[in-house]
């Protein structure tokens, strides 16, 4: 299996592939053809390189592979932890290390306390984007801010709402032995669209991608559900 961090090495055909599957999620090989302008047989090349170094592997849930006609459904593949890793996520076993010390030290009420404040961060910096945006345009202005901090985000119109996904977590593995993050960010999510939302799946827990859901007729922001001038400034 390569190393992480290996994948400036690649060809740029072979980065494109995996950014696709990373930004789109389960992709079959004619779905990257169509996507990328490739022919299949080329696609096809790069994926089982891509199967042989273990950043890529079969997608489990094969229903959400796109049928060949009357045939066995088509393959949608997924990226692994080492394919996730390559993107440089900025997280490591230090981490981890540093937060069980508090934990242990401090209590857990320490660690939720760290994972507010670190969630506060980045509302002070994404709330003024929100504020100047149109209600319904909140989920697609806060995607676009959190794609620009690494998070791959996007979104997608479900019933009733609308869902903001982040294909990609910088932290994923340290959320996943602190969910306290995953937890303060969905609050801070919360505030800054002005109303309740819903975490559905987190890549921490093992999904493909954090799915938040953000339902339709969001609240007007207001200094109850977001950082008051004050707060923005002293915290």
């Amino acid at each position: 299996m390569k190393s992480v961090r290996d994948l400036s090495d690649e060809s740029p055909t072979r980065q494109r592939v995996v950014r696709s599957i990373m930004h789109e999620g389960p992709s079959t090989a004619a779905q990257l053809a169509e996507r990328l302008e490739l022919t299949p047989a080329a696609v096809r090349r790069h994926l089982d390189a891509l199967l042989d170094e273990g950043m890529i592997e079969v997608a489990a849930d094969r229903r959400r592979a796109q049928r060949r006609g009357r045939g066995r459904p088509a393959k949608a593949f997924v990226l692994t932890d080492a394919g996730r890793e390559a993107f440089e996520q900025d997280y490591d076993d230090l981490a981890v290390s540093a937060l069980r010390f508090v934990a242990d030290t401090l209590g857990e009420d320490a660690v939720k306390e760290f994972a507010r404040r670190r969630s506060q961060e980045l509302e002070r910096r994404l709330l003024p984007l929100l504020e100047d945006a149109a209600p319904d345009q909140r989920p697609e202005v806060l995607a676009d801010a959190l794609a620009q901090d690494g998070f791959a985000a996007t979104v997608r119109q479900a019933p009733g709402g609308t869902q903001v996904c982040q294909h990609h977590c910088p932290v994923a593995h340290v959320a996943a032995a602190f969910p306290e993050l995953c937890e303060a960010e969905t609050e801070a999510f919360a505030r800054m669209l002005g109303h309740h939302v819903q975490r559905l799946a987190t890549i921490a827990h093992g999904d493909g991608v954090c799915t938040t859901y953000v339902p339709d007729a969001p609240a007007s922001l207001t200094t109850s559900t977001a950082l008051t001038t004050d707060e923005r400034t002293t915290r």
